[in-house]
């Protein structure tokens, strides 16, 4: 069952992120279609804006992720015991270099990875998850996340990250071009049917363009959160610590500050329970606690 779960989850990922790859590169065709004539070259501009961003944000995502979050650093054992101590312990049984550990001043408990690679991983967790989690629970929570170091999640999210950054910034520069005046002029335009069609498909792609990778942003989230669960109760040979803690995580109060741009990076959403109930799992960038809990207790 376990390891059904992780290959299947697997495979969703691999859809997800060639949906992401694809959805980049309609957008630079549809640029590069209606400002230019030509789709090739705004899917050149599109793939090279991509990398860039990749290789800005990944080489520096944990720094920027942790003062984005407000997180500080320990770097010892004497500054939190237990923490580190579990941190260790589960970074040992992964096979997953001891990340960095910082934790959050913030009465609601939750915790996150992040980072390029294992080599380079850091681990945060809340003020408010330190009281109230014991150890085994804590054990549960800490395995989660190295999953998600192990299996290179934190190197993925970054990714999905990246590549909804550059897909803003190609939207953005749609729509100044075409505020100041760019585009086709009105010799080049092609007044078929099938021309037409062509300039209002690529303008809906443009507008929806954020929307689409937000979603694919969300369902890449949501997917690494099952996969991690069950990741967690192979490395601790105890899916009970795992359950015990997603159930004191379901009526845990919103954090006070989160960057809304990480929220996906942590174990439980952050922000969920601020958004009005009627649109309460629309967006969600973590399946349902319930739904989780119950596969861990298939197990």
């Amino acid at each position: 069952m376990l390891y059904q779960q992780i290959a299947k989850n697997k495979r969703k990922t691999v859809f997800v992120l060639a949906g992401f790859l694809i959805l980049v590169a309609l957008i630079g065709a549809a640029i590069g279609y209606l400002f230019a004539g030509t789709a090739v070259g705004g899917i050149i501009i599109a793939g090279v804006l991509a990398v860039i961003y990749m290789s800005v944000i990944v080489s520096q995502s944990t720094d920027v992720v942790m003062n984005m979050n407000n997180a500080r650093e320990i770097h010892s054992a004497q500054e939190a015991p237990e923490l580190w101590h579990v941190v260790e312990d589960m970074a040992m049984v992964a096979q997953v270099p001891m990340p960095r550990v910082f934790i959050i001043d913030d009465p609601s408990p939750n915790a996150f990875t992040t980072g390029n690679d294992p080599q380079h991983s850091a681990v945060a967790a809340t003020t408010g998850l330190l009281q109230i989690m014991n150890r085994e629970e804590l054990e549960g929570v800490m395995g989660h996340e190295m999953s998600h170091v192990r299996n290179y999640d934190i190197r993925l999210q970054t990714i999905a990250l990246a590549l909804s950054a550059a897909i803003t910034a190609l939207v953005n520069f749609a729509g100044n071009f075409w505020w100041f005046g760019g585009g086709r002029s009105s010799d080049d335009d092609d007044d078929s049917a099938i021309g037409i069609f062509a300039i209002i498909g690529s303008i809906l792609l443009i507008i929806l363009a954020p929307l689409a990778a937000s979603i694919a942003q969300m369902a890449l989230s949501r997917n690494r959160e099952y996969l991690a669960d069950a990741g967690a109760v192979e490395l601790t040979r105890n899916p009970h610590g795992l359950i015990s803690a997603l159930q004191k995580l379901q009526n845990a109060q919103p954090m006070k500050k989160v960057a809304p741009s990480s929220s996906s990076l942590y174990i439980s959403d952050p922000e969920l329970n601020r958004r009005h109930k009627r649109f309460a799992h629309l967006f969600d960038t973590h399946p349902p606690l319930d739904e989780r809990i119950a596969r861990l207790e298939e197990m």
